[in-house]
């Protein structure tokens, strides 16, 4: 039996599977195997850890005459079990496995094989599932269609898709790759799915964890990714030390640091920028490396308005776009960009729309217009007789 508790210790070793789980396994497995000839659940079977020797052990019950030599015992072999035991009563009774039929035997040995290889997958699940949302290094193992199977750590494999691979990437079989593990899912078919990405922003932070000492002390926090994979990615790092200059533990003496994450990204260029809890700084910061005049944030609309310099523009914007939209994803925040000259022709045309405006709700009513004109009649009227008057009394006098 000592064979026995040796290969479990290499199970355990080699494959990561509790000796304690197998013990388990054999132990129901014989019990499986023993439900025709003794019922179900009616034998009980120990399996010693040390020599691996296995004891079973059903009831039966004592009677005069045997008419099931597998549930019944005579009086005379009862009393040398139970000294006190009776007619009817029941005895725990040792079974020899080689009492064991050939049948139950092959039964008990496919259950334990069974059993051994479930409790390996699932060491290996439970060993990936540790693993999720971290780094992981596997060897590419071959090409299948635009995909790649690479094996993890020489326990399994998985599928690297091409949606999850950065664009322009080329591997070759036996190739060393650096994949950050999504999730493990378990499915029906194959047990377990091991989900592994390289564009995944998370596949960023990871990286830089590795290299800066500050960020895997929690000195240095990353608070926020944004990434076009294989382009480029903007990173918003914050020091919870004031000694600390953030932006510099991750750049690294030299660049160093930085450097070997851009080459693990396959040359994807990095923007790291200084996070900041007023929104119009963060914002401008997040723009970079272009400068901003001004930064106006509606922060129930979660929009903000941005004044650059108008030789600055097309920096601020970026290549088709790209550097205010990774702004955007970065501070979560919609950002309307303007050079300064076109700023100003805005605010004057507001200033002009306004006034006219002003104009229109100044007018009067038709009401108050035929009101005026009447009012104005009326007046014209009074001078002309005031007139009149004055002309008639001059003549009088002239007169005389």
């Amino acid at each position: 039996m000592t064979d026995i508790i040796a290969a479990l210790n290499m199970l355990e070793e080699e494959k990561n599977i509790s000796k304690e789980m197998m013990i388990d396994s054999i132990e129901k497995a014989i019990i499986s195997a023993c439900e025709r000839d003794f019922g179900k659940d009616a034998v009980k079977v120990h399996m010693d850890p040390e020599t691996g020797e296995i004891t079973v052990t059903a009831p039966k019950q004592v009677v005069d005459e045997i008419n099931d030599p597998n549930t019944d015992i005579l009086i005379d072999e009862a009393k040398h079990i139970d000294p006190d035991c009776e007619i009817n009563d029941f005895v725990e009774c040792e079974i020899k496995t080689i009492d064991f039929g050939r049948i139950a035997a092959q039964k008990a040995r496919g259950i334990i094989l069974q059993n051994i290889k479930e409790n390996e997958r699932k060491a290996v699940y439970d060993y990936f599932k540790d693993k999720e949302r971290t780094i992981i290094t596997g060897v590419v193992q071959r090409k299948v269609g635009y995909n790649l199977s690479v094996n993890l750590d020489n326990k399994t494999d998985t599928i690297l898709s091409s949606r999850e691979m950065i664009p322009g990437e080329k591997y070759n079989p036996g190739d060393r790759i650096k994949l950050y593990i999504v999730g493990v899912k378990e499915n029906e078919k194959s047990g377990f799915r091991i989900i592994t990405s390289r564009t995944h922003p998370e596949f960023v932070k990871k990286l830089f964890e590795r290299e800066v000492a500050e960020i895997a002390d929690g000195t240095v926090e990353i608070m926020s990714i944004s990434r076009e994979p294989g382009s480029r990615s903007k990173l918003a790092v914050w020091s919870n030390d004031p000694d600390v200059d953030a932006v510099g533990a991750c750049v690294g003496l030299n660049s160093v640091r930085i450097n070997n994450v851009v080459d693990d990204l396959g040359g994807e260029k990095i923007d790291v920028i200084e996070w900041d809890e007023d929104p119009a700084i963060f914002i401008e910061n997040a723009l970079r490396p272009s400068p901003v005049i001004s930064v106006d944030v509606d922060e129930e609309e979660g929009i903000a308005r941005v004044v650059v310099p108008d030789e600055k523009l097309s920096l601020a914007i970026g290549k088709e776009g790209q550097n205010a939209r990774l702004a955007a994803r970065l501070t979560d925040y919609k950002i309307d960009i303007k050079s300064e000259s076109q700023a100003a022709k805005d605010e004057y045309d507001d200033d002009e729309y306004s006034e006219e405006e002003y104009e229109e709700d100044g007018a009067f009513t038709e009401e108050e217009v035929n009101a005026a004109i009447e009012e104005l009649e009326n007046e014209e009227s009074e001078v002309d007789e005031v007139t009149e008057e004055s002309e008639g009394t001059e003549t009088g006098e002239d007169a005389e």
